[in-house]
């Protein structure tokens, strides 16, 4: 290995080092380990040691924290590379997906369907009043001075169409319901 020009070791030592103990804190509180931490601050003075110059640099201390950051990042990103092996072993596991299934997504769709229909079927005042508060957001303020009511309407109008619309689902769900079943003997001879 070639050493540093001796100009360039002068530079790390007077300009560079009385900054170490401040760089160490800074990496430590990013909550790097201290092995980590050693060795971000020793690739640090390599690569300043590769330097051919340093008159380009107006500010030592913001070099070094500059330095060290980029190393330190590089290193997060080539441990967030999984290796091939790692991805056949994580297939092999069998973790269960974070996207719907496509029965999920067929009953999420079915759901969604009921409820504009749910909507649809409101009063249209209602409708209107819902529609603007719970899906356009607006504030019932607004909606009370475009439609031009009572903030007091617009209140009692948007609870009632939750009502109707949380009526009409619960009605709808316990249609479908399973049924009682008859049990032998008690029931049997009552229709």
């Amino acid at each position: 290995m070639v050493s540093a020009p001796k100009h360039i070791v002068s530079w790390v030592g007077t300009q560079i080092l009385p900054h170490e103990a401040d760089v160490r804190r800074w990496l430590l509180r990013a909550r790097l380990g201290r092995d980590d931490v050693e060795d971000i601050l020793q690739e640090s003075y390599c690569r300043m040691a590769e330097l051919a110059s340093v008159d380009h640099i107006s500010s030592p201390r913001a070099y070094f924290f500059t330095v060290a950051r980029n190393i330190a990042l590089m290193r997060l990103r080539r441990a967030r590379i999984v290796s091939m092996e790692s991805v056949d072993e994580i297939d092999r596991l069998e973790i269960s997906s974070d996207l719907p299934s496509p029965e999920q997504v067929t009953m999420a769709r079915s759901d969604l369907a009921r409820l504009k229909r749910v909507i649809a079927a409101l009063p249209a005042r209602c409708r209107q009043i819902f529609e603007m508060r719970r899906i356009e957001g607006l504030p019932q303020k607004e909606i009370a001075r475009i439609m031009g009511l009572s903030e007091h309407i617009i209140e009692n109008d948007a609870a009632k169409a939750l009502r109707l619309i949380m009526k009409a689902v619960a009605s709808e769900d316990s249609r479908f319901q399973p049924q009682k079943e008859f049990k032998r003997g008690t029931d049997a001879g009552r229709i």
